[in-house]
């Protein structure tokens, strides 16, 4: 037995015509060409602001970060020496501190 349902056809399918479109190569033709890509059409324009904070953040990243080293040296002297001492229970403390902090 069957039922016809009606309103439920699908739509009639579409008929590309790849001869009228230049990006669609077709068989058999030279494919030797580099396809040239379309002209970029975005654009950015900073505010001045926005440019001071950009010149700042660059200034700042070139910088190199402050050392103490007279700490450095000590710490290069004790683990030559092997009288570095490294404290477990310091460093889960802080671990711990640092997980607080990131959750706010």
């Amino acid at each position: 037995m069957t039922s016809k349902i009606d309103g439920l056809s699908p739509p009639p399918a579409r008929v590309v015509d790849t001869a009228a479109s230049p990006s669609v190569a077709r068989a058999g033709t030279d494919r030797s060409k580099p396809v040239v890509a379309a002209p970029a059409t975005d654009s950015v324009r900073l505010t001045g602001e926005a440019t001071s904070l950009q010149a700042a953040v660059e200034s700042k990243l070139g910088q190199a970060a402050p050392l103490d080293m007279a700490k450095v040296n000590a710490v290069r002297d004790a683990l030559a020496d092997g009288s570095y001492q490294i404290n477990p229970q310091e460093i889960a403390n802080r671990l711990v501190a640092l997980e607080r902090q990131m959750r706010g």
